[in-house]
Order: structure tokens, then sequence, then C-alpha cells
């Protein structure tokens, strides 16, 4: 069979789905049959599948391979930036900061307002460091063995804090993704975060009623047993606890506050767990090089303690990172051969209606980061499909800006096979599957976002105003946008107006 074609094309919607369709039965397989299959070897066979359909469509070999080689190059700093989280993990492990979070938050939050009060701290240092990962990475371990003495589902614990890093990373302007999703959208990053809060801070209020009332619910049964032997545990391990062990914590907040890139950030906190592991803790430097590639090790005989304390490490980072490689490139050949837009690329053309846009991006979004394995794919290609489509509906570029991250950011963390399942579920030590319902504000974002649409509420038109929650036509301020593409949604909005088909004050 003669497989050349002299000009590669879109693949049909049979040849699009196929290496798609492989890859989710052969992840829903194992966790059905529970072979004990890691999602390593199906993502590279599925893989392997999209470039045989690529092939198919005229794509030449070495074409398809630098797809995937540009996919990984986009996300090559993400991956380093996880090695390095292992060292930091190590370092902190090893100068107790994490468990001295652990000791002390088990003295000061109460049962009753864990949850609660929990996912507000993760949203609010979110905030602080634009990184989900550096928060899971950190509080979130904490938390987990904090929800562990108080008897909560570990599922719930890791959910909240999921629920709350994702928020804070999201509204950061220190974040990768929320500075993508403005650059892909070609908006102000501060029109974009603007626009978020329509749509984020009400989807956050309702995860923390929801996560208050479970936890007045559990607090009935509170045993301080398993805390107290946790916190003992911890003060046997160390020669020294105190609150000056959090400062490596706080400095995290700092170094983000002076807007230091996140590599050199990173290295930087991880040297000062090492240096307060010397100072405090006793160790030298060949103690230092061992946590930085393998962890902190502990044997307290305290099941809990020792799965709190014996974290980090380079080398821990590694199966992560084999995953987000493999992904990511994944990816990328599905990007190059057009999988999304063959199968997608026909809903724009029924799109009349803002309340209609806004699924379509969403749902591109959820679609894309499910099949492509990555967040960042995520965000473009709804963004380079739909871009123009708001224009022609008057609409501003922060609101595409906005319904990308409603549907993207926050759905990647609860995709097993992505690169940010993965790193999350491998980090707080729950299957993604697990969290998966409890990540109660990742889940409500992008239905409030869908809902309020359909109302005609927090929608954003290109000279500024907006629709309030009382579906009222208010006054604002006009989002950046390229010159050509503004004047265009400003004339499209004119003329719809005068069709009374948008809101006019």
């Amino acid at each position: 069979m003669d497989l050349k074609v002299e000009r590669p094309r879109l693949p049909n919607k049979i040849l699009a789905l196929f290496p798609i369709v492989l890859l989710l039965v052969m992840m829903i397989s194992n966790y059905i049959f529970e072979f004990g299959a890691d999602p390593h070897i199906p993502v590279v066979i599925a893989g392997a599948a999209a470039m045989i359909v690529g092939k198919l469509c005229g794509w030449s070999y070495k074409d398809l391979l630098a797809g995937a080689l540009d996919a990984v190059s986009m996300s090559l700093e993400a991956i380093i930036i996880i090695l390095f989280v292992g060292c930091l993990i190590g370092s902190f492990e090893y100068a107790g900061t994490i468990p001295a979070v652990v000791y002390y938050g088990l003295k000061i939050i109460t049962p009753a307002m864990f949850l609660p009060l929990a996912c507000i701290l993760c949203a609010i240092v979110g905030i602080a460091l634009g990184s989900a990962w550096t928060v899971t990475a950190t509080l979130g371990i904490a938390f987990m063995a904090m929800g562990a003495t108080m008897g909560i589902h570990p599922g719930l614990v890791a959910g909240m804090i999921l629920s709350g890093a994702c928020c804070g990373d999201k509204f950061s302007p220190l974040s990768d993704s929320t500075n993508l999703a403005a650059g892909a959208a070609q908006t102000g990053l501060f029109d974009h975060v603007r626009a978020m809060i329509s749509t984020t801070f009400p989807s956050l209020i309702i995860a923390i009623i929801i996560y208050t009332f479970l936890s007045l619910k559990h607090n009935t049964g509170y045993d301080p047993t398993v805390a107290n032997e946790l916190s003992n545990a911890i003060l046997n391990q160390y020669q020294y606890m105190s609150p000056i062990l959090l400062v490596p914590m706080i400095l995290i907040v700092v170094v983000a506050v002076l807007r230091v890139p996140a590599i050199p950030a990173v290295l930087l906190i991880a040297s000062v767990g090492c240096l307060f592991a010397a100072v405090f803790q006793g160790a030298d430097f060949a103690d230092c090089i061992s946590m930085l590639h393998y962890g902190y090790k502990a044997e307290t005989g305290n099941e809990l303690a020792d799965k709190l304390m014996n974290r980090g490490g380079m080398d821990a980072m590694l199966w992560t990172n084999n995953l987000v490689i493999v992904a990511v490139a994944f990816g990328g050949i599905l990007h190059k051969i057009g999988a999304v837009e063959a199968l997608l690329g026909d809903m724009i053309k029924k799109v009349k209606t803002p309340f209609q846009l806004v699924v379509v991006t969403i749902i591109t979004g959820l679609f894309c980061i499910t099949t492509m394995c990555d967040q960042y794919l995520g965000l473009i290609i709804p963004s380079s499909m739909y871009k123009e489509k708001y224009d022609e509906l008057g609409l501003s570029r922060n609101m595409l800006s906005r319904t990308l991250e409603d549907g993207g950011t926050l759905w990647s963390p609860l995709v097993p096979w992505s690169s940010c399942g993965a790193y999350h579920s491998s980090i707080l030590g729950v299957s993604t599957l697990s969290y998966l319902p409890f990540c109660f504000m990742n889940i409500i974002n992008p239905i409030y976002a869908i809902i309020t649409a359909s109302m005609g509420v927090n929608i954003f038109y290109a000279d500024g105003t907006y629709t309030n929650i009382l579906r009222k036509l208010k006054k604002g301020r006009v989002a950046e946008a390229p010159e050509e593409a503004h004047k265009m949604a400003v004339t499209a909005l004119e003329e719809l107006r005068k069709m009374g088909k948008a809101p006019s004050l």
C-alpha cells in the first residue's frame, strides 16, 4: 500500500478518533480490570497510532517527529522544574519545614474548620506563588498528613488542596498558564485576571461552603490519638523543632513577590532548606547531596510519620517526568496532524450566540487536555480556532482568555494521564480518580461559566461593557486586543445591537 500523499490533509473523523479512542480504551481497561500498568506505555502506543494516521494523511515521519519534539520543547521548562521541586521537597523534609507545618497546624487548625481553612490557605499561597505544583509539594504534603490524623478520606483532602492551589494558580499574574491564556487570546494580563473574577471567585466560594459543610459533618468522630502519635514521632525524629523552621515556607512567598523566575527560585529555596537542615538538624554536605538526589529517609516506627517524611529528591520525580515527556509528545503529534480541527472544527460554523461560543470553547479545552495530555495545548488550540469568532460576536478578548482557563487550566489535574494529573497524584500519594470527585472548584468553575453564559450573565463585550449578575449591562474597562481585531469586534457589536441581538446601555 502506498502511504505517500503529495499534500498533507486533515484526517477524517474516524482516523482522528483512532489514536484517541485507543488510548482511552487502554487507560479505562487498566482502571477497571486493574492490570497494574502505568500510563506511560499506553500513551506511547497511542502516539505510534497517531503517527500512522499522520502518515496516511501525507505527513512525513520527520514532520511528525518535529511536532512531538516541538511540544516537548515547549514543556521543557516545566520538566526541569519538576526535577528541582523534588530537590526542594527533600531539603524541606530534612530541615523539618514540612513536618513543622503539620506539627503546628495540628495544634492550631481544628477538625471542624480544617477543609475550608486549608483550602483558603492553598488559594492564597497559590496566588503568591503562581504555581499549583509548588503548593502541592509543600502545603499539600503537610495537609495530607493532617487530614490522615483526622480520619478524613485522602481523596477529599487531596481534592481540597487542588481546589485551592489551582484557583490560586489561575488567579496569579505570576502563573505560566495565566500568562499563556492572556497571550494566546492577545489581551492584557490584568484584563484577563479581572475577567476571571466573574466566574472563578464565585466558584471558589461555593467550593469553600461545601468543604465547610463536610468538615462540620466529619467533626463528630475526631480521635486525637493519631494526631498525638504523629506529633510525638515528629518531635523524636528531629533534633530541633521550632516555628523558625517555617521560615523557608515564608521565603517561597517572598521569592514570588520579588518575581524571581521559577527555576532559580526553586533552587534558591531548596538551598535554604539545605542550610536549615545543616544548622538545625546537623546535616553535613554529603547529607545535603543525598537529600537533593534521593530525598529524606526516616524510620520513626510510625507509619503515618514515615509516609510524611520519606519524600522528595530528584530521583523521585523521574516517573512523573517520563510520563510528561511521552504524553506531551503524543499531544504534539495530534496537534500536528490536525486531529482536533478534524473533530471539532465544524462546531464553530453553528455558533450564533455568546453562550454557544463559551460552551464550544470549554468543550474544546477539555477535549484537548484529555486527549493531548497537556494543559498548554488546551489553552493554545481553542484560542487559535475561535478568537476570530469572539470578534465576530462583538466579544472582548479577555472573555476568550477567561473561558480558556475555565475549560483548560482547572481540568488538567483531573486527567490521570496528563502531565498535571500525573504530577499531583504522585506528590499527594492519591490516585487521580480518587480525588477527582472532591475537586469541587475544578468541577464547579466550567459549569458555573456555562450556566451564567446561558443566562446572559458575565458576558464581556469589546467596547468594555459587560453584563453583571443581574443581567444588567454596565460600563467597564476596554480590554486590550490587537488593533484590527478590536475594530472588527466593536463594529460587529454595533451591528448586533442595531439588530437587537446584543444588549445596549
